[in-house]
C-alpha cells in the first residue's frame, strides 16, 4: 500500500475558477431547481387530487416524480452553494452522504422505470387479468421494493467506501460519486470492484432485460391487434420509452466520462454530462407526461381551473 493520509476532506476540482460566469450559472442552476420541483410536486398533488389518476400506471408515475425530487436535491443545493462559495471543499461525510442519495436516486429510477414497464406489459397483454394481478398489495410491492432495494444495495456500497484510506483528495467532478473516490484510494479495493460489479450485473438483470421482454411481448400484441389497441398502446409507451432512453443516456454518460479520458472535452461540457442524468430526466419527464397523457393532461388542466376559485 502506498504512503496514505487521512483526509477529512475532498475538493471538487471540477468547478475550476469560473470568475464571473458563477453568478450566471448560479441563476441558471436556481432556475432549473425550481422548475423541477415546481413540476414534479405539481403532478405529484394532481394525482394526488385527482380521483381519475388513482389507477396503478399513475401511482407509479407518481413514485417516479417523487424519486425526481429526491434526486435533484442531492444535487442541487450543493451546487448552488459551490458555485457561490471560494472554496471548493466537501466534507467527507457530506461527500458520503452525496454519493448515497445520487446512487438511490439512480437504482430507484431504474427500478420504477422497470416497474412501469411491467404495468404496461400486464395492461396491454392482459387487459382482463389486469385489476386481478395489480392489486393493491401488489401496487405497493412494486412502490416500495425499488426504494428498499436500492437503499440496501448502496448502504453496502458506502460501507465499502468507508474503510478505505486515500492518497489523494482531488475529485475531477462537480459532486462526489463513489468511482473517483475509490480511485483515490490506497487501500485494497478488490471488495468494492466485486461489489460494484454484482450490484451491476443485478441491477441491470432487474430491470433492463425485463424491460426489454415487456416491450417485445407488446409489440408481439399490437402487431396482431386492432388499431385502437395500437394506438392505445402507442400513447403510453412513447413517454415511458422516451424517459428510459433519457435517463439510460445520462448515466451512460457519466460511466464513460469515469472510464475513459474527456479531457479534449471542453470542462463546460463535461459537467453537463455529468449532471445529466439528476437533470433532465427530472425536467422533462413531468412535461412530456403531462402533455403526452391525455388523463393528465385534463386532470392538470381542471386543477389550475379550479386555482383562481380558492
Amino acid at each position: 500500500m502506498e504512503n496514505s493520509t487521512h483526509f477529512e476532506i475532498f475538493r471538487l476540482a471540477a468547478f475550476g475558477d469560473i470568475g464571473q460566469f458563477k453568478y450566471f450559472y448560479f441563476v441558471v442552476v436556481t432556475v432549473l431547481y425550481f422548475v423541477i420541483i415546481l413540476a414534479n410536486a405539481f403532478l405529484i398533488g394532481v394525482m394526488c387530487i385527482e380521483r381519475s389518476l388513482h389507477e396503478p400506471m399513475y401511482l407509479f408515475l407518481c413514485a417516479l416524480f417523487v424519486n425526481q425530487l429526491y434526486g435533484s436535491t442531492g444535487l442541487f443545493p450543493a451546487l448552488m452553494f459551490y458555485l457561490l462559495s471560494d472554496t471548493h471543499d466537501i466534507s467527507l461525510l457530506y461527500c458520503y452522504l452525496q454519493i448515497y442519495v445520487l446512487y438511490t436516486y439512480a437504482i430507484t429510477e431504474f427500478c420504477n422505470l422497470a416497474v412501469m414497464s411491467y404495468d404496461r406489459y400486464i395492461s396491454i397483454c392482459y387487459p382482463l387479468e389486469y385489476n386481478n394481478i395489480m392489486t393493491p398489495k401488489i401496487i405497493c410491492g412494486l412502490i416500495l421494493l425499488p426504494w428498499v432495494y436500492s437503499f440496501f444495495i448502496n448502504a453496502i456500497i458506502i460501507s465499502l467506501s468507508l474503510r478505505l484510506q486515500f492518497c489523494g483528495n482531488v475529485l475531477d467532478r462537480v459532486y462526489c460519486d463513489n468511482y473517483s473516490v475509490v480511485r483515490l484510494a490506497c487501500s485494497n479495493t478488490t471488495l468494492n470492484n466485486i461489489w460494484g460489479l454484482v450490484v451491476t450485473v443485478l441491477s441491470f438483470s432487474c430491470t433492463i432485460f425485463p424491460t426489454i421482454y415487456s416491450y417485445v411481448r407488446i409489440l408481439q400484441i399490437c402487431l396482431k391487434s386492432s388499431k385502437e389497441t395500437k394506438q392505445k398502446a402507442f400513447n403510453t409507451c412513447t413517454p415511458h420509452i422516451a424517459s428510459l432512453l433519457n435517463f439510460s443516456s445520462g448515466c451512460l454518460f457519466v460511466i464513460l466520462q469515469g472510464r475513459y479520458d474527456a479531457a479534449h472535452l471542453p470542462p463546460i461540457l463535461r459537467t453537463i454530462l455529468l449532471v445529466y442524468f439528476v437533470i433532465c430526466p427530472p425536467l422533462f419527464n413531468p412535461f412530456m407526461y403531462g402533455v403526452r397523457m391525455v388523463k393528465i393532461r385534463q386532470a392538470c388542466k381542471k386543477v389550475l381551473g379550479l386555482c383562481p376559485k380558492t
